[in-house]
């Protein structure tokens, strides 16, 4: 005889009290028994991830308990209404299912009078996932240890504003005693002014002419200087860091609109699909395709934000605190790197599958994706890290041996050198994957042949 399950009876009360009290949703809705299939109607309350469900809203034990967690709910169309059915039509006309993550457990069938309150129904289940708590709590603190790094630098740049405010003071109150010492001079000397007012015609033109030839030679004076400055060697390379941060930027834009594309128009559809009735691929082979995909856009996103804001600041551009905070996550690229060859293979063999590849090649005919593949999308992360390397490099050679940014983004230069050397072989095995794949589309009725990822590609034809 197989045991029943034990579990905290007490504490289940002790939350269904919780849930008719504080419960993010309650209400009346009709539940299809699965003995002879009628609909019951039943008190529901939805606490955190669990639901509960009474048989009236003044029952104070609850007739079942439901766990949400690993589970999906959608909109499900309504049944033929048959003959000898009780209810009227328009009770049967709002239906959802609460589908669970697991074979051999029958869907919860539900349903609702009105179409908003099953509609605020089907959003509330759906938004109960504690996983999904977990992962906004991981973007926020990512954000929140970006923001407190942002107030760091702004302190300190405060209390260099404060100390510049001092000495300016200091100078003012300098000047001060000067102007005074200047006009008890001006005044012993009043008498002699008189005198020069009575100078000739002729002088006072002469003067006159002196003056503006010594404003035009000042002004001449510096605007050589300024020439000189502008053709100076010093101001070029300024000239060409600017340019490298700016080309950083509208790269940077282009990579997280592709990392957009990878998780919006490929990774959440086909996870989705993973959990219909009749999946074309598993969970465990989406999470294998698209291993850290997501967390990579977030990163980047955050490090978008970062440049956008140095770029305001402009002409100060300080950019080693950004890399600083990428340099923390590498090891997240490098679970990605490891599983690349890994996931190609994955997605090869889920080729094979008609009803995935379709699906596949409906989703890589989004306007978004440009006729690109969704190989080519996963490969674009292997190359970020060799792209950072050349900006870093380009900026090292017009950075000054004495600028206060010189030391860190070398230290971050050989970070991302040593990455980058890891990731050389996996490259390497990706793109001959990748260009067999690629290949394989371009026959009409397909090769199975070259699914097989120990196929070579050797060259290409003229």
């Amino acid at each position: 005889m197989q045991k029943s399950v034990r579990y905290n009876e007490g504490h289940a009360l002790y939350l269904s009290v919780l849930a008719r009290k504080e419960g993010s949703k309650r209400g009346f809705l009709s539940k299809k028994t699965t003995d002879n299939g009628r609909w019951a109607e039943k008190y529901f309350a939805l606490y955190q991830n669990v639901l509960f469900y009474f048989e009236n809203d003044q029952s104070a034990r609850p007739s079942g308990i439901y766990l949400l967690e690993g589970c999906t709910c959608e909109r499900a169309a309504a049944p033929k209404a048959s003959v000898t059915g009780r209810d009227p039509p328009e009770r049967q006309q709002h239906y959802f299912l609460v589908i669970f993550g697991h074979d051999g457990q029958k869907p919860l069938d539900l349903r609702s009078e009105e179409e908003s309150d099953c509609n605020e129904w089907v959003e509330s289940i759906q938004q109960a996932s504690y996983s999904d708590i977990i992962i906004e709590r991981e973007i926020l603190m990512q954000k929140y240890i970006h923001l407190v790094q942002i107030m760091e630098t702004e302190k300190t740049a405060a209390n260099q504003l404060r100390t510049q405010l001092e000495d300016q003071d200091t100078e003012i109150e300098r000047l001060k005693a000067e102007i005074l010492v200047l006009n008890k001079t001006k005044e012993k000397m009043l008498p002699y002014h008189n005198n020069q007012d009575e100078e000739d015609p002729d002088i006072k033109k002469i003067k006159k002419v002196q003056s503006f030839l010594r404003g035009w030679l000042c002004r001449r004076k510096w605007k050589i200087i300024v020439q000189d400055y502008i053709c100076s060697p010093h101001a070029e390379s300024m000239r060409k860091r600017n340019q490298i941060v700016f080309n950083m930027v509208e790269a940077e834009t282009e990579y997280v609109h592709q990392l957009s594309i990878l998780v919006n128009c490929f990774l959440r559809p086909l996870r989705m699909a993973a959990s219909s009735k009749k999946p074309p691929i598993s969970h465990d082979d989406v999470s294998s395709i698209f291993l850290n995909s997501e967390t990579i856009m977030f990163l980047h996103e955050i490090f978008h934000q970062g440049l956008k804001a140095r770029i305001a600041n402009w002409p100060t551009l300080v950019l080693a605190d950004l890399f600083d905070i990428l340099l923390p996550m590498l090891n997240i690229y490098q679970e990605f790197v490891r599983n690349h060859q890994y996931s190609l293979q994955v997605l090869a063999n889920c080729k094979q599958n008609r009803d995935f590849d379709k699906l596949l090649k409906q989703y890589e005919s989004n306007a978004a994706c440009e006729g690109r593949m969704l190989e080519t999308f996963l490969t674009y992360p292997m190359f970020q890290i060799p792209r950072y390397i050349i900006t870093l490099h380009e900026l090292l050679a017009h950075t000054p041996h004495e600028h206060v940014e010189r030391k860190s983004l070398e230290f971050a230069k050989s970070k991302l050198e040593e990455l980058s050397k890891m990731m050389h072989d996996e490259v390497s095995d990706t793109e001959n994957i990748r260009k067999n794949l690629a290949i394989e589309r371009m026959i009409v009725e397909g090769c199975d042949i070259l699914l097989d990822t120990s196929q070579t590609f050797v060259r290409q034809g003229g």
